[in-house]
C-alpha cells in the first residue's frame, strides 16, 4: 500500500508537488532561523569570555568592586602560588594571567620627536612560552594581517586600525606611556612585530597585545597581575560546573577580612552578561516559538486546503464503492509520506544553509563601527541539537493534522449530494 501511494504521489505533480515544496520551505525556515538565532547568541557569549570575562574570573576584593575601571593597583599578588592552587585544586580547567591596562602609544619620527599618538587599549597574555593556550583561544595567529607574531621580549601586536592611525609598521618602535602598579609613571619602548585584526571594533581601534611578562615589568607588577581567568576545557561555558568551582573556592577565603584577598565570580556575573544572557534567551525563545507557530498554520492550512480541493476525488472515490474510513486513512498516510519528505528534505537544507553560515558567516561590522561592546563583526549560525528535529512539528504535526481536519467532511457526503456533484 506505501509503494501504491509513492506512485501516486510521485505520477500526480498537483496533489503531492506543492504541499510538499510548501512543508521543505516552511521546515527549512525554521531551522535556519532556530540555528541563527543561536548562533548569534553564543557569539556573544563566546568572545566575552574570551577576550573578557573567562567562565570564571579570579581577582582581588577590592579590584573586582571597581573593575570597570582596570584598578591594576589593586591587583593581586603573589600569584605563581595562587596559580599552582588552583590547577592543583581544579585540574579540570585551565587558568591563564591576565593584565588589562590603558595608556598612549607614541610614535617616534626619524629624530626621535613625536610623530603620533594614540590611546591604547593593553592586553597582556602568554605569548613567548611553550605551553600557552593564549594564541589558539584568542586566535591571535590569524588575526595577524602584517608582519609576524612576538618571538622575543619587547615585541608586541597593535591593532590594524590603530597602526595605520598612529602612521607605523612592522619592525618600527614605539612607547608605551602608562602608569605602574605603584602609580608611578611608566615608561617603556617597544617593538611592532605585526599588526592584527580580531574583527571586534572594540578593540580593532587600539588593540596593543603584549606577553605578560614584558607588562609585569613594564608595569612593575612582578609576581603580579589583575586578573587569573578560568576556562574549562570543553571550551564551553557549563553554569553548574563553573558554580560548584566558584562556591568551593570562596570558602577558603569566607573568613579573612582583607580586601585583597582573591575573590572568583562566574561569566554571568560579570559585564552584565547575566542580564543580558537572559534577556538574549527570552528573546530568541520567543522568535523562534512564534515563528515554529507561525509556520505550522501555514502548514496546517496547506493540509486543509489541498484536502478541501480533493473532494471530487474523494466523492468518486466513494461513488465507486469504497469505503469512507478507508478512504480517510489513505489521505492521512499520504500527508504524513508528504510530511516525512517534507521535514526530511526541509531539515537537511536548513541545516546546509546554516553549515555554510556557521562556516563563513555574515559581515555585520559595518554597523557596529562606534560598538564599545565585544561584539564580532562576523555573525554565524550555531548547529545545535534541536536543530535536528525541531522541523518535525510544523512540517510534520500540521500537515497532518491539517489534512485530518480537513477529511472529516468525507464522513459527512450525503448520497444524493455525490450524485449531485458528479453529475455538475
Amino acid at each position: 500500500m506505501i509503494k501504491f501511494l509513492l506512485k501516486g504521489l510521485i505520477r500526480d505533480k498537483h496533489r503531492s508537488l506543492f504541499p510538499a515544496l510548501v512543508v521543505v520551505l516552511g521546515v527549512m525556515l525554521t531551522v535556519l532561523l532556530n540555528c541563527w538565532v543561536k548562533g548569534i547568541m553564543g557569539d556573544m557569549v563566546d568572545f566575552n569570555a574570551k577576550f573578557l570575562t573567562g567562565h570564571v574570573k579570579v581577582m582581588s576584593r577590592a579590584y573586582a568592586e571597581n573593575v570597570d575601571q582596570i584598578p591594576n593597583d589593586l591587583a593581586l599578588v603573589g600569584v605563581d602560588g595562587l596559580m599552582e592552587e588552583l590547577r592543583r585544586d581544579y585540574p579540570d580547567m585551565e587558568w591563564v594571567k591576565r593584565i588589562r591596562f590603558g595608556g598612549l602609544l607614541d610614535v617616534p619620527d626619524d629624530v626621535g620627536e613625536t610623530k603620533a599618538q594614540g590611546p591604547a587599549v593593553g592586553l597582556a597574555v602568554d605569548l613567548l612560552s611553550k605551553e600557552t593556550t593564549e594564541i589558539d583561544r584568542l586566535n591571535i595567529q590569524k588575526a595577524v594581517v602584517r608582519g609576524r607574531m612576538p618571538q622575543i621580549p619587547g615585541e608586541i601586536l597593535i591593532g590594524d586600525s590603530f597602526a595605520q592611525k598612529l602612521g607605523v609598521n612592522p619592525g618600527e618602535t614605539a612607547t608605551l606611556l602608562s602608569s605602574t602598579m605603584y602609580g608611578s609613571l611608566a615608561i617603556q619602548n617597544f617593538t611592532v612585530a605585526g599588526t592584527v585584526v580580531f574583527g571586534v571594533n572594540a578593540m580593532d581601534r587600539g588593540a596593543m597585545i603584549v606577553d605578560i611578562s614584558n607588562a609585569q615589568m613594564a608595569l612593575d607588577m612582578q609576581d603580579a597581575t589583575g586578573e587569573i581567568l578560568g576556562y574549562l576545557k570543553s571550551d564551553m561555558y557549563q553554569n553548574q560546573k563553573a558554580e560548584r568551582v566558584q562556591a568551593s573556592f570562596n570558602a577558603k577565603y569566607a573568613d579573612t577580612q582583607d580586601e585583597f584577598a582573591p575573590v572568583m565570580l562566574r561569566l554571568p556575573e560579570q559585564n552584565d552578561l547575566a542580564s543580558m544572557i537572559d534577556y538574549i534567551d527570552s528573546v530568541s525563545g520567543i522568535v523562534v516559538t512564534v515563528f515554529v507557530l507561525v509556520m505550522s498554520i501555514v502548514l496546517w492550512n496547506a493540509g486543509l486546503i489541498g484536502g478541501l480541493r480533493r473532494y471530487g476525488e474523494v466523492g468518486l472515490r466513494l461513488a465507486i464503492g469504497e469505503f469512507k474510513g478507508h478512504v480517510y486513512r489513505l489521505m492521512i498516510a499520504e500527508s504524513l509520506l508528504i510530511g516525512i519528505f517534507g521535514a526530511l528534505v526541509g531539515t537537511a537544507v536548513g541545516l546546509g544553509i546554516s553549515y555554510l553560515l556557521q562556516t563563513y558567516g555574515i559581515n555585520a561590522g559595518s554597523f557596529f563601527k562606534n560598538a564599545t561592546m565585544m561584539l564580532p563583526n562576523t555573525f554565524r549560525a550555531r548547529i545545535t541539537p534541536e536543530a535536528y528535529y525541531l522541523g518535525l512539528f510544523p512540517g510534520l504535526v500540521s500537515t497532518v493534522l491539517g489534512t485530518g481536519l480537513s477529511g472529516i467532511g468525507i464522513y459527512r457526503r450525503k448520497t444524493a449530494q455525490l450524485f449531485k456533484e458528479l453529475e455538475v
